[in-house]
C-alpha cells in the first residue's frame, strides 16, 4: 500500500474508531449507570426510536434539506452577484456593505418573529427560507468581494494588453481566480443555512414547518428523548453530507491548479 492510500485510510479509519469507542461507553455508562431514559438514552435506544419513527423523521429531514438547498442556492447566487457589483463600483460597495454586515450581526432569532408576521404564518417555510439565507448570505459576498480583489494585478495588465475588456477580464480572470474563495465561503454557507433553517424552524414551530426541528420540539414536549436524538442524528448528517458534497465538488474542480484542494 503506497503512503498517500495509507494516510487516506487513517483519515477513515481514526473517527471511525473513535465514534465506536464513544458509542460503546455511552451504551455501557448509561447502563451501569442506570441514567433515566428521558434524561440520556443509550444510543441502542436511539436507534431503536429512529427505526420506529423513520418513515416520519425521513419525511422531516427531506423538508429540511429542501429548505436548507434553497437558501443555500440563493445565498451563493445573491452573494455572487453582489460581490460582481461591489468590485465595479467602490461607491455601490460602500453604500451597501454596512446593510450586509447588520444584516450578518442581526440575530436570527430576534427578527424571526418580525419576519413571520410579514410573510404570515401559513408561509412558515418561506419565513425559514428568507431566514436562513440572512444568515447564509454574508460569508459568499464576503469571501467572493475579497476572492474578485485578489486577482494579480500583473495579470489584469496582462489581460488589458492583449485586449480584454471588462466583462471578459470579469468572465476569463476575475470569477476563476476567485473560485478558490467561493467554494471555500460554499461549504461555510451550506452549514450556517442548516443552522438557520433549524433555528427559523424552531422559532416558526406552530406545527406549520414539518421539519426536523419541529419534531425535536415535539420530542421534548412529549419527553421522548430517544426520539429527539435520532433527529438531532438526522440533521447532523445533513451537514456532514452536505460538508462532504462541497468538499468532492472543491477537489474536482480545483485540484490539478490550486493547492487549497489539495
Amino acid at each position: 500500500m503506497s503512503g498517500a492510500a495509507a494516510l487516506s485510510l487513517q483519515r477513515w479509519l481514526a473517527p471511525l474508531v473513535l465514534g465506536a469507542l464513544v458509542l460503546l461507553a455511552w451504551e455501557a455508562g448509561v447502563r451501569i449507570s442506570e441514567v433515566p431514559v428521558f434524561v440520556l438514552p443509550a444510543p441502542s435506544m436511539i436507534l431503536a426510536a429512529g427505526f420506529e419513527a423513520g418513515p416520519l423523521l425521513l419525511s422531516s429531514a427531506g423538508h429540511t434539506l429542501r429548505l436548507t438547498l434553497t437558501a443555500f442556492v440563493a445565498a451563493v447566487v445573491g452573494g455572487v452577484l453582489i460581490a460582481v457589483l461591489f468590485t465595479g463600483s467602490r461607491l455601490l460597495e460602500a453604500a451597501l456593505y454596512p446593510y450586509a454586515v447588520v444584516l450578518q450581526v442581526t440575530p436570527v432569532v430576534a427578527i424571526a418573529p418580525l419576519v413571520l408576521i410579514w410573510v404570515g404564518v401559513d408561509n412558515a417555510s418561506t419565513a425559514v427560507v428568507l431566514l436562513a439565507w440572512i444568515v447564509a448570505f454574508f460569508p459568499v459576498l464576503s469571501n467572493m468581494t475579497l476572492g474578485l480583489r485578489a486577482v494579480d494585478p500583473g495579470l489584469r495588465a496582462l489581460f488589458r494588453l492583449y485586449g480584454g475588456g471588462p466583462w471578459q477580464e470579469l468572465w476569463r480572470l476575475r470569477l476563476p481566480a476567485a473560485l478558490p474563495y467561493l467554494l471555500s465561503a460554499m461549504k461555510v454557507s451550506a452549514g450556517l443555512s442548516l443552522v438557520g433553517v433549524v433555528v427559523a424552524e424552531f422559532v416558526a414551530g406552530s406545527g406549520t414547518s414539518p421539519g426536523l426541528a419541529w419534531r425535536i420540539i415535539e420530542a421534548g414536549n412529549r419527553l421522548q428523548t430517544p426520539r429527539m436524538f435520532a433527529a438531532l442524528l438526522l440533521l447532523a448528517l445533513i451537514g456532514i453530507g452536505l460538508f462532504a458534497a462541497l468538499t468532492w465538488l472543491e477537489r474536482r474542480l480545483l485540484a490539478r491548479w490550486h493547492d487549497s484542494a489539495r
